[in-house]
């Protein structure tokens, strides 16, 4: 059966490129307010995509923010049951002025799609609506049952599916997750992500006067926020990269030793691979780790930004009378975001200067997740990106956080499939995003495979 499908594959690969170039197409740009029809006309288009695939059910479920997609083509009671998640929203495309063409009208230059969504998370979605379709054209159904569960909220937080998940549980019942919205080491290197860091993001406001001040009459003894939130930020994390949290510290476990084996040895040089991609010189950090720790397995304190005073053209001598930053932690599986809040809240008050006073707002947050290896549907996994690359995966862990695996790990008890089919140079989240059409070819075969190995 499998040889059909993948001629089918083949033989609609054109569509399926356009298909995604059409859903690429739409703005859906979660994060802003006036983006809000057009997030959901992707909702739209994903809905009709799985009736025309042929889903009994399909439904766009209604929510406090954008919409759920959901599906369900259930057939087999002797065969296990998958839940295959994805979102349709996409991350601010600015600055605009850096995209070599535009977001939103996918190009593509040197065998890649280059969009915003192109790799996060539209088209690795849109390769497995294309597995899906190949089984289910070519055989008349599915090889397993399969949910789709697709969301329009990832890239702020994720609330709608939150509360779907924790309330719809038994509707979401299923054997497996299967999540493609990850990357590979290379596009030679396959790979399967076991672990992923949990996040909390979080807003500190700095307050000084009641109001801006002219710092000629009032510099040296009026409190400046932004230099505030300098000594803060430097409190917190200092010059080596080391976080000063002492519970957060104080809760970190020891990794397994056939990890952190592997991360001292950097067998595949990935060391090397981040230097390279980055465009730096030296990785900077807690030098006490290795690099790949560092980048799988610790936790991280980031500064996304600082607002606050003048930073127009020309001068203006002003105090400010408060300044914001917006700060992540990233955490290793098995610690709780909420206890974390509450131990960085406790050291922003302690660390900041005296003269101020502070706020301290928790965004979002999300669990991180460790998964095992050995799990059968990762061994499915496995075998299946084995036969299409022609070498073994290697299993990692990925430094970045879906609070939704961990979402589906502790109330749906499922164990995740974390297979992606990005590369490190994609670029999501920045300007000039892409997909490898390589790579999205292969990612249609490998999911294919995957759900047919499945078939008991």
């Amino acid at each position: 059966m499998i040889d059909a499908v993948v001629t089918y594959l083949q033989d609609h690969h054109a569509r399926f490129v356009e298909e995604l170039a059409s859903w690429l197409r739409i703005p859906s740009i979660s994060t802003y307010p006036e983006q809000a029809t057009e997030v959901r006309r992707a909702a739209t288009w994903a809905h009709e995509k799985l009736v025309a695939i042929g889903f009994p059910v399909v439904e766009t479920i209604t929510t406090a923010g954008h919409p759920l997609v959901y599906a369900e083509w259930l057939a087999h009671p002797d065969q296990p049951t998958l839940l295959a998640y994805g979102h349709y929203d996409v991350q601010p495309a600015e600055p605009l002025d850096e995209w070599l063409s535009p977001p939103f009208e996918p190009a593509i230059r040197d065998g890649n799609m280059y969009a915003r969504g192109a790799v996060d998370d539209k088209g690795q979605v849109m390769l497995v609506l294309a597995a899906l379709e190949a089984w289910a054209k070519t055989t008349g159904g599915l090889p397993i049952n399969v949910k789709v569960l697709l969301e329009g909220e990832e890239e702020v937080g994720g609330e709608a599916i939150d509360t779907y998940v924790q309330t719809h549980s038994a509707r979401l019942k299923a054997d497996a997750a299967l999540i493609c919205d990850t990357h590979m080491l290379s596009e030679r290197q396959p790979s399967l992500v076991t672990g992923l860091r949990g996040i909390l993001y979080t807003e500190i406001a700095m307050h000084g006067a009641r109001s801006d001040l002219h710092s000629g009459s009032f510099g040296g003894v009026a409190p400046n926020p932004v230099h505030a939130l300098c000594v803060l930020i430097s409190r917190l994390k200092d010059a080596d990269g080391v976080i000063h949290i002492p519970e957060l510290n104080a809760a970190l476990q020891a990794p397994p030793s056939v990890e952190k084996q592997f991360w001292d040895d950097d067998p595949l040089d990935l060391t090397g691979l981040l230097l390279r991609e980055m465009g730096v010189d030296e990785l900077v950090g807690e030098s006490a780790y290795p690099p790949l720790e560092r980048l799988w397995a610790r936790p991280t304190l980031e500064v996304h930004g600082i607002r606050g005073g003048f930073t127009g053209e020309g001068a203006k001598t002003v105090i400010p009378a408060s300044a914001l930053a917006k700060v992540s932690l990233r955490l290793p599986a098995g610690l709780q975001p909420d206890e974390v809040f509450a131990w960085f809240e406790k050291a922003v008050r302690a660390y900041t200067p005296a003269g101020y006073r502070v706020t301290v707002t928790m965004l979002s947050a999300g669990e991180g997740l460790l998964m095992s290896p050995d799990n059968l549907f990762i061994q499915a996994a496995a075998s299946a990106l084995e036969s299409t690359y022609g070498v073994p995966p290697v299993f990692t862990r990925e430094g970045g956080s879906i609070p939704v695996a961990a979402l589906f790990d502790q109330v749906l008890q499922l164990p995740v499939v974390l297979m992606g089919f990005g590369l490190p140079d994609d670029g999501l989240h920045a300007p000039n995003e892409k997909f490898s059409l390589a790579q999205f070819t292969k990612g249609m075969a490998t999911v294919a495979d995957f759900l047919g190995r499945l078939q008991r």
